[in-house]
């Protein structure tokens, strides 16, 4: 099961390896959240993720979105930003 990282309102996605898995869920300016990630399959392949709009209405349901998708492609972590960037951009 993957980790599930919170982030503070204004720290960003740390640096990772070009070959380390992803996975990232945000808030929106909307009061939903965005998950995207990227991961490899077990032939190399690599492979993406953007949520479902039906998964972006509230934290909870992108959260279970990305585990799901992080367990099967084995992604270790999920980041949670759980504030809207721009938000975090005008209180500066």
């Amino acid at each position: 099961m993957a980790e599930v990282v919170y982030l503070e309102p204004h720290e960003k996605l740390p640096v990772l390896g070009d070959e380390e898995r992803w996975l990232l869920v945000e808030a929106n300016d909307e009061g939903g959240f965005y998950g995207s990630g990227w991961s490899r399959k077990p032939n190399g392949e690599s492979v993406f993720y953007g949520s479902p709009s039906e998964n972006d209405v509230n934290l909870e349901r992108a959260l279970a979105a990305a585990k799901g998708w992080a367990e099967k492609y084995s992604v270790p972590k999920i980041w949670v930003q759980r504030e809207p960037w721009m938000k975090n951009e005008r209180e500066h």
